[in-house]
């Protein structure tokens, strides 16, 4: 009676273990389904965000992604169209996801030429193609350890650098640049596109910031209590601040009056100064954004 007893306590243990291995091979395997479909969601966002036409000429578009150590350096070549994108995590190598678009008379020359592109690493992140530059772009979102150096350049592409910390080069032709967190010794430019900073905590952390624009708005938000050397103006544009310290008055030119709306540069230090912040524009506005003011929208 007892055997039997036994013998039914280990079927049912038995049972018990099983139904427990099968729920969890079921949300495991849901998890990975999950993953994998978020995954390919993100690279279908990020390849569609950075799409070009071409006249009528049919379209490809494929996201690779690769992995590559971290050196504490990092060199990136967007070539002749296509825009990067850099930012700063918790990680011990560099994530490179690339979205490459093509195009062609047909969907299987456009296919063909696709296969033609080969992405290097080294010296630098860099496609290329036996075709030549036509038919062609390549976009990157790349992911790095925080304290990284980074040298990015661009040619009809943003570039957009996010929670780095190090010497930041970077220069575009014919688009945007945005940077938000970034620290270190920085200094870029653009030919024709905006520029949009977004700055945190008390003060600079590094030698400091130097980004210019010859055709573009700037952007720039800062916390009031933010101590820097902030220089920033236009030669052909107006100018707007939310931070009364970084507004232009009358006397700021020459001590003369004149209209404040003619008024567009300032070379302040802000709450006893610190690292040299300058941002300008040859054409284009100035927007100075209060962060405090800018979280009650």
């Amino acid at each position: 009676m007892k055997t039997l007893t036994y013998i039914t306590l280990f079927l049912k243990l038995a049972l018990a273990v099983s139904l427990v291995f099968v729920c969890t091979s079921i949300l495991f395997g849901q998890d990975k389904a999950e993953y994998k479909s978020e995954h390919k969601l993100k690279n279908k966002e990020f390849c569609s965000n950075n799409t070009w036409s071409n006249g009528d000429k049919v379209s490809f578009n494929e996201v690779r992604e690769m992995t590559i150590p971290a050196s504490g350096s990092l060199s990136v070549d967007g070539g002749k169209n296509g825009g990067i994108r850099v930012k700063g995590e918790n990680r011990s190598d560099v994530l490179v996801r690339a979205c490459i678009q093509t195009w062609g008379t047909s969907d299987e020359a456009a296919r063909a030429a696709a296969a033609g592109i080969r992405i290097g690493t080294s010296p630098s992140v860099k496609a290329d193609s036996s075709d030549g530059e036509s038919n062609w772009s390549v976009s990157y979102d790349v992911r790095v350890p925080p304290s990284t150096n980074l040298k990015l350049n661009a040619h009809n592409g943003g570039i957009s650098i996010g929670s780095v910390e190090g010497t930041l080069e970077f220069e575009t032709t014919n688009g945007g640049v945005n940077l938000t967190d970034v620290a270190g010794d920085v200094k870029g430019r653009t030919t024709n596109g905006g520029v949009n900073v977004a700055l945190s905590g008390n003060s600079w952390k590094g030698s400091g910031l130097d980004v210019t624009t010859s055709n573009g708005g700037v952007n720039l938000t800062l916390p009031e209590t933010y101590a820097a050397n902030v220089e920033t103006g236009t030669v052909n544009g107006g100018f707007r601040s939310d931070i009364p310290s970084l507004s232009i008055t009358t006397e700021d030119i020459r001590g003369e009056r004149i209209d404040r709306t003619r008024a567009n540069r300032i070379t302040t230090s802000l709450n006893g100064g610190g690292a040299p912040i300058r941002v300008v524009t040859t054409n284009g506005g100035i927007r100075i954004n209060s962060t405090e003011k800018s979280m009650k929208y």
